[in-house]
């Protein structure tokens, strides 16, 4: 179907012409290209959504400054069948759509956000024939994010549940964070639940946080699981130097993080491999897991286990004491095959936003991939930003679009722009979107050392 839309309608200065139908699996696909068009394509997971949804300025921004955009919406049955390869192959049927009606474009940019961003990497590693650069923002790396949160889950359900239980709301059996209910009523979306384990959480957070060693305990499970702690929406960041302000930033962000208990999505990463289990921790010492912290997490901790007289060496060893969780190998195999993880092994320019207070997916993550990129000599490849903001894939029209054109110079001319976050600041507001850049240092929240890094060195080899 065709169409022709003024971009007059959406506040911007040129006409596109828009193609939109179903690839053969059913996935919904859209084709905007401008009469502007620069023969730059951009090649978006979530074209379809964000062109109907609260990010459509950022596609209004693309489509302004000449670029052409091209993507699919998420599949209805994703929740049961989320599968990224099969995302990257649905793209490439779309990229073929767009050079069989508009031909050959100049230049592609993968470009993507959460599971777009993953798609981002993981096309960028082992199937960029046909992509000259990438734009990745707030990528999750599957097996990645779900053992970060297992981490933070498994200290909060060790040391937290006794003030639980304790106030007489029931058994700690209440508070679940694996083996979760796959059901329709209590994970709609598959994303967040509700329901009487959402509620559980919320009592034992309220109750733990009323207690010094409990605030202390809070501050552990996210030192431990090297998450933000600033997730909460219209809250002050907390300063890296009051330990007070932490705390209390920690709570806001815990009771938002109840409504997703063992991690958000783990019932749809679960779902993706027949309902086994990707995340383990049977083989974690949490003690030098902490070593990597964030320092400015790991002060906060020790404040608050001194000012609550409570010996974190104690709860070390319940933290040893407690069962483990392993995964399974049929989980694992399955994430370890192109396009379900990444490894640090791209072939193109990348750029990689993420925003430190993004609930969903920790930041801690791209440190992780920082070092692969190091491990694997791909400094000059690629490059990354943080945003100074809460919420999740939030990012701005200008934050965006400064980031594509960023690799489009890089690849031009083979060198970066500055990626400092005034530099790239100054130049996101030189493109008049009437939207925030919100770049910024990342050197007070930076952990020393990610602590989940899973990259077997061939695929298919769950080590």
């Amino acid at each position: 179907m065709i169409f022709f839309i003024p971009l007059s309608s959406l506040n911007v200065l040129a006409d596109y012409e828009e193609i939109s139908g179903a690839l053969p699996d059913g996935t919904a696909y859209q084709i905007s290209v401008p009469d502007n068009w620069n023969k730059v394509l951009i090649r978006d997971l979530d074209f379809v959504s964000n062109m109907l949804g609260p990010n459509v300025d950022r596609v209004r921004g693309l489509l302004q400054n000449g670029y052409a955009v091209a993507g699919t919406a998420r599949h209805a049955l994703r929740k049961w069948q989320y599968d990224p390869a099969h995302e990257i192959g649905n793209l490439i049927q779309v990229q073929n759509l767009f050079v069989e009606k508009f031909g050959k474009p100049v230049k592609v940019i993968q470009y993507g956000f959460s599971g777009g961003g993953h798609v981002t990497l993981a096309t960028a590693e082992d199937f960029s024939d046909g992509i000259d650069g990438a734009v990745a923002l707030a990528a999750h790396t599957p097996v990645w994010i779900m053992n970060s949160f297992l981490d933070g889950w498994f200290v909060l359900r060790s040391l937290i549940s006794q003030y639980y239980v304790d106030e007489g709301y029931g058994p700690a059996s209440d508070l679940q964070y694996i083996n979760l209910p796959n059901d329709n009523d209590s994970a709609t979306s598959g994303h967040g639940m509700v329901g009487p384990i959402v509620e559980a959480w919320q009592k034992a957070f309220t109750a733990a946080y009323n207690s010094p060693g409990g605030r202390a305990r809070l501050a552990l499970a996210f030192t431990l699981g090297e998450w933000s702690p600033w997730l909460a929406d219209d809250t002050p960041r907390p300063a890296s130097n009051n330990p007070d302000e932490i705390a209390t930033s920690i709570y806001d962000s815990v009771m938002r993080l109840a409504g997703s208990p063992g991690g958000e999505a783990r019932i749809i990463f679960e779902n993706a491999a027949k309902g086994q289990q990707l995340s383990w921790n049977d083989n974690v010492d949490y003690k030098s897991f902490y070593e990597n912290a964030n320092p400015a997490m790991k002060r906060a901790v020790q404040h608050l286990y001194e000012e609550a007289n409570v010996d974190i060496n104690s709860d070390f060893d319940a933290l040893d004491n407690e069962p483990r969780i392993s995964a399974s190998d049929y989980a694992l195999e399955y994430w370890n095959q192109p396009g379900r993880t990444a490894k640090g092994r791209i072939k193109i320019p990348v750029m990689r936003l993420h925003m430190l207070g993004d609930y969903q997916i920790p930041y801690s993550l791209v440190k992780g991939y920082t070092d692969l990129i190091t491990e694997n000599n791909n400094d000059d490849l690629y490059r990354t930003a943080y945003i100074d903001s809460t919420g999740h894939c939030n990012f701005s029209a200008a934050e965006s679009l400064a980031a594509v054109e960023i690799v489009i110079k890089r690849i031009d001319s083979g060198e970066w722009h500055d990626t400092d976050p005034d530099s790239l600041n100054d130049f996101a507001n030189s493109f008049r979107t009437n939207s925030p850049a919100r770049f910024m240092p990342i050197s007070d929240w930076q952990v020393e050392k990610y602590n989940r890094t899973w990259a077997p060195e061939a695929f298919g080899t769950a080590q």
